[in-house]
């Protein structure tokens, strides 16, 4: 099936999120009170809620997303070539909106598929969720409500490592191991990205984290297909950031 696509066609994305406010006492009473009902599962005898917020990024509900990361795989004579472009900013609506304008005009030109690792349990869903409580209409690939599974334009990194295999989830950082790409997490992981955001001010390095999880994401798709890599030296960012 994997050899029936279009590379460029496939719009690679990786998200970073963070929990809404800085900690547990910066909510208001109603969230601390539904987090608390939330975490009910995942405390320790000995934990509080507060003890447990940093994972709060997880959920729709109580995080925001601070980046998207996005990437497509193009031949420029006869190279495979790699363009990034990440979306990134304290106002969650605002990135949001830029993200789907460009979802718009990408989608206008080709049968656009999404792919992410562990895309179709949180990447897309997330996105989705975030979009709807920003009151931003879905891009069309995001909206499957109704579709038939074989009408919905997602493609998972991790679900085709399982080959039907339910019992186990495989990190993106081990399988760059596995199959010799460079690790994407050779500065900071997903467990880091909060701290970096509220103590170290550091939106920049939280972005170059995620563009490097966007290459791993489609250099594993090539591994699977058997394709030639992306060279080092074919990778262009189109981020801009801000001077201060």
């Amino acid at each position: 099936m994997l050899d029936n696509l279009h590379s460029d066609e496939i719009l690679f994305l990786d998200i970073e999120t963070v929990p809404q406010q800085r900690s547990f006492n910066d909510l208001d009473d109603d969230f601390r009170h539904l987090w608390e009902k939330k975490s009910t599962n995942m405390r320790k005898p000995d934990e509080t809620a507060a003890d447990v917020y940093q994972r709060a990024g997880i959920y729709a509900e109580f995080g925001k997303i601070i980046c998207i990361s996005t990437g497509y795989i193009h031949n420029i004579e006869s190279e495979v070539c790699f363009r990034t472009k990440s979306f990134f900013g304290d106002d969650e609506k605002v990135m949001l909106q830029e993200f789907a304008s460009m979802m718009k005009l990408f989608s206008a030109k080709k049968n656009v598929l999404l792919a992410a690792h562990n895309g179709k349990e949180f990447d897309f869903p997330y996105i989705a969720r975030r979009m709807l409580i920003n009151g931003i209409q879905l891009p069309r690939v995001l909206d499957i409500a109704g579709k038939k599974p074989w009408e919905i334009n997602h493609l998972d990194t991790l679900e085709l490592w399982k080959f039907g295999d339910y019992k186990s989830f495989t990190s993106l950082a081990l399988l760059t191991k596995v199959f010799g790409i460079p690790s994407p997490k050779d500065d900071i992981d997903g467990s880091q990205v909060a701290s970096v955001y509220y103590d170290e001010n550091n939106l920049e390095r939280i972005v170059r984290y995620c563009e490097k999880d966007v290459l791993a994401v489609a250099l594993l798709f090539q591994r699977y297909r058997g394709d030639e890599l992306i060279k080092v030296e074919n990778v262009q960012s189109m981020t801009v950031f801000a001077k201060t």
